[in-house]
């Protein structure tokens, strides 16, 4: 796998996705918390210097106004601007007494509401750093005993660079709290994951062993949330599976034990009826031609029969594990070409043997193999039929090859499926039907392997992989 593509499987497992969730909700968590608690104190500093420059101001006002003449002069004007200190700026009309860039931050807006006002205001500028602008008119108490404008406005500015950075150490400090907040949080992530994964991989280890057969695997439930009851589903569903796969195995059975016990029971009538067809077959020359024909089909339906419950049988010991090798020492040319002489096929088949193989193999089950293959071929291919040997040193190979049409591609997989028919439409073949499997199943006990295909200008071709030396049992 690339590392791109692993890099991608990892971050988009279940693990990685839950330890990163929670890390960016406990990160996004403290860092809110750690936000709101310096905008909070932020604020608070900024409100409390505020409120200080605020006082401070009207103080001043307050212990000046009174002495003042009205209307005032400049010269008092003047002395109310110095008893306020810093930047100011002092209005009556036209006159103006003014220190510091008060005309630059001071806004229309606070002039004009200063002058409707009979408080103080303030307002905030960033103008050159944070700065607060405070106007406030001077009140007089007329003999009436109403308090109303004296037309004369106060304007200071404060300087709020040092509240603003006790701010902003509040917002690193907090800043910093947020970090120190990760590994923390990545620690009670994977604590987390660990938890809730455990039963998934519980679940995932369960369905595996039930996938490779083994029906009895089974979950503990822990607790009683959702995940407890994932488990519970998934042994209510394995012991369902369990039953179902019992009650199979149990029917399939008894459908071969039915079968094997009905081909035992018919093979001694059979033999009985085959010796006397065979006895009636030399005497069918002699027969009228009708009698005569009706003679030699029921000689070949009967060795069919016949065949066929033989075939059964020997199906019923190969699911029943009855089958067992009987190892000899085997010349493979000479036994491969007995084999042809007894059937009649060696003026038909053509035997590449060019050496003598010897190797250690089921004589009889040898015998079965190869005739199947030759016998297949000859029925279902077309002339010639080859025989190829070949010897290494683990190992023999026997391959058959005909020149017929070869095997279709969606055949191929199921030529040793039993009662297998490539052509639906053919009612009946001269085999039983069996012949390709039980051949499948004698290699298989051997310990070798089987593949049918086709060869490069040529038909069908199976070939054939036995052990040489099959281990001869004590």
């Amino acid at each position: 796998m690339r590392p791109l593509a692993r890099a991608r499987s990892v971050l988009g497992g279940l693990r990685a996705r839950l330890i990163l969730a929670f890390i960016a909700v406990a990160v996004t968590g403290a860092a809110a918390a750690a936000w709101a608690s310096a905008a909070s104190a932020g604020s608070s500093l900024l409100e409390e210097a505020q409120r200080r420059i605020a006082d401070e101001i009207e103080r001043k006002v307050t212990a000046t106004a009174p002495s003042m003449p009205y209307p005032p002069d400049q010269a008092a004007l003047d002395r109310l601007r110095t008893t306020i200190g810093g930047p100011a700026l002092v209005t009556y009309g036209a006159l103006r007494s003014a220190t510091g860039p008060v005309q630059d931050l001071l806004t229309p807006r606070l002039r004009s509401a200063t002058g409707e006002t009979d408080r103080l205001l303030a307002q905030r500028v960033q103008r050159g750093g944070p700065k607060l602008v405070v106007g406030t008119p001077v009140l007089i108490t007329g003999l009436d005993g109403v308090r109303r404008h004296s037309g004369v406005e106060v304007y200071a500015v404060r300087d709020l660079g040092g509240v603003q950075q006790q701010v902003d150490a509040l917002t690193a400090n907090a800043s910093r709290t947020s970090a120190l907040a990760l590994p923390v949080a990545v620690l009670l992530a994977l604590l987390a994951a660990r938890g809730v994964l455990r039963p998934v991989r519980d679940l995932r280890t369960a369905a595996r062993r039930l996938a490779g057969g083994d029906l009895g695997a089974r979950l503990r439930p822990r607790g009683s949330d959702e995940l407890a009851e994932l488990a519970e589903t998934f042994n209510d569903t394995a012991a369902s599976l369990e039953r179902s796969v019992g009650e199979l195995a149990r029917m399939e059975a008894d459908a071969r034990r039915f079968v094997a016990d009905v081909s035992h029971e018919l093979r001694t009538p059979l033999t009985t009826l085959t010796a006397v067809t065979e006895v009636l077959e030399g005497e069918a020359e002699r027969m009228p031609a009708d009698a005569r024909e009706s003679t030699r089909l029921a000689v070949s339906e009967t060795r069919k029969l016949a065949r066929l419950a033989e075939d059964l049988i020997e199906v019923s010991r190969f699911d029943s594990g009855a089958a067992t090798l009987r190892p000899e020492e085997v010349e493979l040319r000479a036994a491969v070409r007995d084999c042809l002489h007894t059937r009649g096929w060696l003026d038909e088949v053509q035997l590449d043997a060019p050496e003598e193989v010897a190797a250690v193999l089921d004589r009889r089950r040898l015998d079965v193999i190869t005739a199947n293959l030759v016998g297949n071929a000859r029925r279902h291919g077309a002339p010639p039929v080859v025989v190829r040997l070949r010897g290494e040193q683990e190992w023999v190979h026997l391959e058959v090859t005909d020149h017929g049409a070869g095997l279709a591609d969606e055949v191929a997989p199921h030529v040793f499926d039993r009662f297998y028919k490539a052509d639906t439409a053919r009612a009946r073949s001269e085999g039983s039907g069996l012949g390709m499997a039980i051949t499948a199943e004698n290699v298989k006990l051997h310990g070798g392997t089987i593949e049918a295909g086709n060869a490069a200008g040529a038909g069908a071709r199976f070939t054939v992989r036995l052990p040489r030396w099959t281990e001869v049992s004590p």
